[in-house]
């Protein structure tokens, strides 16, 4: 759902369609697999139904799959694309499911959800790095200087503690 370049020259589960890391590379796999999220033993079947949608969008559109390779990966990235819009279409079957995956993809990707945020950063993270995610303060805090409208927008409340909190 994030796509991004192929991780070595025979790669043909990621089609390489962009420029600089995608949902894999940021850890989307290892997010899926995260036991307290507890979908991994999910995956084999999810995997399945896309690979038969994979079958029938081929079919329809009169597309030739290699058989050594799974059918979604087979399909071109512009066949991948549409059959993508296809699942996530309101009022398709199953589409929850893979509304699930992509908002999960693009977690990894935007948020590295599966890591501590200053671990990832520290740790350049892909996604991270490539929206240009600020790095904490040495001792892993983010403090910011400027506010988001250049201005304050609300003034402290006289009874608020030294730890910021209300008195």
């Amino acid at each position: 759902m994030v796509p991004g370049e192929k991780r070595y020259g025979g790669d043909v589960a990621i089609a390489g369609a962009a420029p600089g890391p995608g949902a894999v590379q940021a850890g989307a796999v290892e997010l899926l697999n995260l036991p307290d999220l507890g979908i991994g033993i999910l995956l084999p079947e999810l995997a399945l139904l896309v690979n038969t949608r994979a079958l029938a969008y081929a079919a329809t559109h009169g597309r030739v799959l290699l058989p050594t390779q799974p059918p979604f990966v087979a399909l071109r990235f512009t066949d991948r694309t549409a059959l993508a819009g296809e699942l996530l279409t309101p009022g398709a079957p199953d589409r929850q499911l893979y509304v699930l995956l992509a908002l999960l993809a693009a977690a990894a990707f935007d948020t590295a959800a599966h890591l501590h945020t200053a671990a990832a950063v520290r740790q350049r993270h892909p996604g991270l790095a490539w929206i240009g995610f600020p790095v904490p303060d040495a001792d892993g805090l983010w403090r910011f200087p400027d506010y988001s409208y250049g201005r304050r927008l609300a003034s402290e409340h006289p009874l608020t503690t030294p730890g910021g909190h209300p008195a």
